[in-house]
């Protein structure tokens, strides 16, 4: 079996806008991550999606249903099925936080003073562990527990997509990068983070993930 899976980045929201951590926690879309949800379903209006999901966050809820809107076979679209195995990566304590102040203080005892260095000098999955280390509440998602709740989300899809499918996940910024260093390591995820409302495009099998292609948010790009 093999079905293609376009991750979305839910659109720009209020604590985006302000640089702010945003994990578990939630903000609505501005104006600019209301339009960011158009253009993302303009793109791919023409897609016959099979089924559609989003994780369990009011932004990429919201989201959700603007692309479906824009959908040409939207009458044919089932509703959404909810999955909080692809909401954002939990941020625990630092949920709300300022988030250059967040991963200067992850960073610190590791000579990093960013998130950009952190996961150049070390990796995505060590930023998660390094985080957990110093959150005083211990709330904080390590690297095993973001993994064990993204693949048991990967595991659901699978069982409910047949041969050919297209499926539409709505889902987060880290979320979708941290997939794609898995799975596509040469794509470079440091200086590329996902823009709100960018498509990512991934072939899944029952064995496999590969990424066609990644963050893409511009009209001349292929989608």
């Amino acid at each position: 079996m093999v079905f293609t899976i376009y991750f979305v980045r839910h659109g720009q929201t209020i604590f985006n806008h302000y640089n702010r951590m945003q994990g578990w926690c939630d903000s609505p879309l501005t104006e600019k991550g209301i339009s960011d949800a158009h253009k993302a379903g303009k793109r791919l209006a023409a897609k016959h999606f099979t089924n559609v999901y989003h994780s369990d966050t009011s932004r990429a809820k919201n989201t959700c249903h603007i692309i479906m809107d824009e959908n040409n076979n939207s009458n044919s679209l089932s509703e959404p099925t909810i999955l909080p195995q692809f909401r954002e990566q939990g941020y625990g304590y630092f949920e709300g936080n300022d988030s250059s102040q967040t991963w200067l203080m992850v960073g610190a005892s590791r000579n990093c003073r960013s998130f950009s260095e952190i996961i150049s000098n070390y990796s995505i999955e060590d930023s998660r562990d390094f985080m957990k280390e110093i959150d005083p509440f211990q709330d904080a998602e390590s690297n095993d527990e973001f993994w064990k709740r993204v693949n048991s989300g990967f595991d659901y899809i699978r069982n409910h997509q047949k041969d050919g499918d297209e499926v539409l996940v709505v889902s987060h910024g880290t979320t979708i990068r941290s997939i794609v260093h898995r799975f596509a390591p040469d794509i470079d995820i440091v200086s590329l983070s996902p823009q709100n409302g960018s498509v990512t495009k991934m072939i899944v099998s029952d064995d496999s993930v590969s990424v066609e292609y990644f963050n893409h948010y511009k009209d001349e790009q292929s989608y």
